[in-house]
């Protein structure tokens, strides 16, 4: 609930705190004292535009702030279980917002105000008016098995739009899909035809680096044959020295570590001396196979330079590319599969929003019966409500939408409330939906600004008694002419224009008395009205007893 107000420099308001009841709180005061500025504020404080012409002359800024209990999923804003909204529009017209005393924009304003404030008035833009709210209204009326019906086909519904886009995207692709299949099969079979190995590159440059230079290898190695191995090379001479090395260990034993390294280095020179002998054989002029290397060689770069820098690289390519044709080449199915889903969930989305619609004709017809019977107690004995059921693209809500429609009186046609309904009755056919749907949702503060225009006498009292059964279950604000509203406050506050500021009292029981008779006569002495004031109290008095 709205626990305090406090508003400055907003029109003919200079300064003020206004405490709220939890019940209903009534303001009453002369036209133009500013009690409707008072809904002004809370609209900005609650996320509504504002502009520099809402500043008083002479202010630099309007400042609203306006003290609530914290709804559920409002931590963040809160402390002590409360948050406080905080509106400013300066005099040029720049404004800020805070929530929490934090910095916030006016749409986190208008969010979070949405959950705690809803203004009714010829000036506030009613959520009746909007048909998917209607259409919500016409629902919670059929009760909570036809609410578990309306769920049922919002959730069929979404599972058929999900199912749809996937279609439309998997349709969608079908030319990229072919483009993409031709490339892959292209690139697929080249790399197969070329058919590299790990690492394969790296060994044919090997391969081409000996056949390349044969000739020069042979003529190298056989220099170094001759050196080595021919008679009266190096293996020569070494086995000679081992000889000598050994007659001389004979006759000195200090010698012996000189034979066996001598030793070693003849078998050494002899291995060496056989192997180069192998490599020379094996060395031969292969124009042809040389031609086949580099042939090779040209391939294998070639699928490098748009596959990968290595062979390795290239074989992995391969191995997505097949992977990712497979894919592809089961999208038919895939296809085929998507499109039996979506007739299945087309079938169920019908057959679900086939109950609804029953539901909603078999509400409608009661709906329009208690809302009928609740305006003609408010006011409006000619008015007629009806509920029609308007086709609608398919959707979360079904296939038609609920639209409240009025007749004024008799001889009016029945037209759409945004057509038919002045801002007064528009708060009374609020007021009726209320009444015969407490828990149409979940705000815990209504304002009524003007819910009054056009009506007096029995038809205020009615008003005044709707109100303040209202007022039982959550918190109500009434901004009122009626003496016969007034009477059923919990809360009475007057509000003044003293020297052209906007100023309020919170009434006493005499005082509510003199403000009654003032509302009654213009006279708050006069006699008679004074009774009649008290008339009106001990009435609302006597009506809240029965209602206990």
């Amino acid at each position: 609930m709205l626990h305090e107000l406090h508003i400055s420099g907003l029109g003919v308001i200079g300064d003020f705190d206004l405490e709220l009841h939890p019940g209903l709180n009534v303001l009453t005061g002369e036209t133009g004292a500013g009690k409707t500025m008072v809904t002004v504020g809370l609209a900005l404080a609650t996320g509504a535009r504002g502009g520099a012409q809402l500043v008083r002359t002479g202010a630099a800024s309007a400042r609203v702030q306006a003290r609530f209990d914290a709804p559920e999923g409002a931590d963040e804003w809160a402390e002590d279980g409360e948050v406080l909204l905080a509106r400013t529009v300066a005099a040029d017209g720049r404004g800020g917002a805070r929530i929490g005393g934090q910095l916030a924009t006016a749409s986190a304003l208008g969010q979070l105000g949405a959950r705690l404030l809803e203004i009714h008035g010829q000036h506030h833009a009613l959520r009746l008016l909007d048909p998917s709210t209607q259409t919500a209204f016409l629902d919670r009326w059929g009760g909570d098995a036809h609410v578990v019906a309306v769920i049922a086909m919002r959730e069929a519904w979404e599972g058929l739009a999900a199912a749809r886009r996937a279609l439309e995207e998997l349709r969608g692709a079908v030319r990229e899909r072919e483009r993409e299949l031709d490339l892959l099969a292209y690139q697929v079979r080249e790399i197969e035809a070329v058919g590299p190995g790990s690492a394969e590159s790296e060994s044919l440059a090997g391969e081409e680096a000996r056949l390349g230079h044969v000739e020069r290898l042979l003529e190298l190695v056989s220099g170094v044959e001759a050196a080595i191995g021919d008679e009266g090379g190096a293996a020569d001479a070494l086995a000679g020295a081992e000889h000598a090395l050994q007659t001389a260990a004979d006759l000195d034993p200090g010698a012996g570590d000189l034979v066996s390294r001598a030793r070693s280095l003849a078998a050494e020179t002899a291995e060496l001396s056989r192997d180069i002998r192998d490599y020379r054989e094996s060395l031969a002029p292969d124009p042809q196979r040389l031609d086949g290397v580099r042939s090779r060689i040209a391939a294998l770069k070639g699928l490098q330079r748009k596959y990968g820098e290595t062979d390795d690289d290239v074989i992995a390519f391969l191995a997505r590319a097949r992977e990712r044709l497979v894919a592809l080449e089961g999208a038919d199915e895939r296809l085929g599969a998507l499109e039996q889903e979506v007739t299945g969930l087309e079938a169920a989305f019908a057959e679900r929003s086939a109950v609804v619609t029953q539901g909603r004709a078999k509400a409608a017809p009661t709906l329009v019966g208690a809302l009928t019977s609740e305006l003609a107690q408010l006011g409006m004995p000619s008015a007629v409500l009806d509920v029609v059921l308007e086709p609608a693209a398919p959707g979360t809500g079904g296939v038609e939408q609920a639209e409240l429609r009025l007749s004024a009186g008799a001889g009016q046609p029945s037209l759409p409330l945004t057509k038919a309904a002045s801002g007064g009755e528009l708060s009374r056919v609020m007021l009726a939906c209320r009444s015969v749907l407490a828990d149409l949702d979940e705000v815990p503060t209504v304002v009524f600004d003007e819910v009054d225009a056009g009506i007096g006498g029995q038809a205020g009292l009615a008003v005044g008694r709707r109100l303040a059964r209202l007022a039982a279950t959550r918190q109500v604000l009434v901004v009122t002419h009626l003496p016969q509203i007034a009477c059923f406050a919990d809360r009475h506050v007057r509000v003044r224009k003293d020297d052209g500021l906007a100023t309020i009292e919170v009434l006493d029981d005499d005082e509510r008395i003199r403000e009654l008779s003032r509302m009654l006569a213009g006279l708050e002495s006069s006699e008679h009205a004074v009774s009649h004031a008290e008339e009106l109290l001990a009435e609302a008095a006597r009506e809240r007893a029965g209602a206990r």
